[in-house]
């Protein structure tokens, strides 16, 4: 106590000046109505610049929710377009005897499960990617997994919370894929060079294309749904060997821009395999 009245004592000349202000601001505020208004108008400036920054940074923290809202909505929007796709390939189909016919049940198969990439290597020769979703979410290997522009790669590794995938980019992997609106497929690898582009192989010469037209998936195997884009031809090679075509597909996914992804979740993907295992065991 005495060490607080000495500083008191000793700083006297401050707090009679500070204090001789706070009494000379008063009575010019109180009694001066020019000064009422220049004070009043630059508090409001103030008070008005603080709100707007507080509501800048609110409207920043709030980005992460609507950027999520506006996944989800493209998740719903990515199943409609789906849905239209299997509508019109069944008509096209029923235009052309002796293909196999896609119906509504299709669309009801598949399920999407949306994740945020943690991890992508695109400058090696076997690359993966590892996105922040894992079993607690439903996810299994040998999912297919695609993005807002077409396939990325499949399911490889999996645990309670995260999950690595095998993308296109990796020559592990090869992917059944047709040229659109027709019925001639073959196998889809990349070839360890340029990240932009794959080719699909083991086509017969016979197979009717141009440049530009769209590769998508054939759907055999049930780890995609048919018809998902995976790029669009822009060459082609006849090889002398084996008399077999191979086209160069320009991918429809732009893997270094990868934020997001979605795990495409076949219902009846196990049983599918569990009867082809069985038919091939019987053999």
């Amino acid at each position: 106590m005495q060490k607080l009245i000495e500083f008191l004592i000793g700083k006297r000349h401050w707090l009679l000046f500070i204090l001789c202000e706070v009494i000379s601001f008063t009575l010019l505020y109180r009694y001066n109505p020019y000064q009422q208004n220049v004070m009043l108008s630059s508090t409001n400036m103030v008070t008005g610049n603080i709100m707007s920054v507080s509501n800048s940074v609110f409207s920043y923290l709030n980005l992460r929710n609507e950027n999520r809202i506006l996944i989800e909505q493209n998740k719903q929007l990515e199943l409609d377009i789906l849905h239209l796709k299997l509508q019109l390939e069944s008509v096209k189909t029923e235009l052309m005897p002796y293909n196999p016919v896609m119906t509504d049940s299709m669309y009801s198969t598949y399920d999407y499960i949306t994740a945020e990439v943690v991890n992508n290597s695109i400058t090696g020769l076997l690359n993966y990617i590892t996105v922040k979703k894992g079993t607690k979410e439903g996810i299994r290997p040998e999912m297919g997994v695609i993005s807002a522009h077409g396939v990325v790669g499949k399911v490889y590794k999996v645990n309670d919370h995260f999950t690595v995938i095998i993308p296109l980019l990796n020559p592990k992997w090869k992917l059944s894929c047709k040229i659109l609106n027709s019925n001639y497929s073959g196998l889809l690898v990349w070839n360890g060079r340029n990240t932009q582009y794959a080719n699909l192989e083991e086509l017969p010469t016979h197979t009717e294309f141009q440049v530009g037209d769209t590769v998508v998936t054939s759907g055999f195997s049930g780890v995609f749904p048919p018809g998902i884009i995976v790029g669009t031809i822009v060459d082609s090679d006849n090889s002398k060997t084996t008399g077999l075509y191979s086209l160069k597909v320009k991918l429809a996914t732009d893997f270094s821009r990868l934020k997001t992804v979605r795990i495409v979740k076949n219902k009846y993907q196990n049983q599918q395999w569990e009867v082809e295992q069985e038919a091939g065991n019987n053999e």
